[in-house]
């Protein structure tokens, strides 16, 4: 869908820019375009083999596991009914805490099979997999590697500033994001698809 969109934004520019008589602008700016992506992508690959690298470290170190046994515990109050499912979940998200997304990722996909396989209802989202979704896409974020390598890549001068910012602004996310999940799983309870209220 967004390569459908790019094409279209491309189009309209290079159809405005021959209607205004300037299509060599439009043109060198889509060759300058293209030659600035790959210069950043190629300076966001340093800073991402960095903090994975980092990642692997912490992970082949214990830091991962113990900080998923540390908090394994505290999951299960969001998570009762998860089982088996609070080890990958715990993990999804202390990868995200160290900002190693694409780690985080095949965790994620994993607690979630757990989950499903634990369904109520076919087809429904239970409260567990709703919690696990609205924590996941808060993202409480320790390191966000993702900006850091941007700002990085960008030529920023203190690129490391937005850390404790970013961090508070997460915490405050994660909680928002785990109270009012509660609060609607408590108000909505789950039922078959196409059933009415009981």
């Amino acid at each position: 869908m967004m390569g459908y969109i790019f094409a279209a934004m491309i189009a309209a520019a290079i159809i405005c820019g021959a209607a205004n008589g300037s299509i060599a602008a439009v043109l060198d700016a889509l060759t300058e375009g293209a030659a600035n992506a790959v210069t950043l992508s190629l300076s966001l690959a340093g800073a991402y083999m960095l903090w994975m690298g980092l990642m692997g470290i912490a992970r082949r170190a214990g830091l991962i596991d113990a900080l998923s046994r540390a908090m394994r515990k505290p999951l299960a109050l969001l998570f009762p009914n998860a089982g088996e499912a609070v080890a990958p979940i715990t993990l999804n998200l202390a990868a995200n805490f160290f900002g190693a997304g694409s780690a985080a990722t095949p965790f994620g996909l994993e607690a979630m099979r757990e989950l499903n396989a634990k369904a109520k209802y076919a087809g429904v989202a239970t409260d567990e997999m709703c919690m696990f979704l609205a924590l996941n896409a808060s993202a409480l974020e320790l390191l966000p590697a993702n900006v850091l390598a941007l700002r990085t890549a960008a030529g920023s001068e203190d690129a490391y500033i937005v850390v404790l910012p970013t961090f508070i602004a997460s915490v405050i996310s994660f909680v928002s994001a785990a109270v009012i999940c509660a609060l609607l799983c408590r108000i909505m309870p789950q039922r078959p698809i196409g059933k009415g209220k009981a």
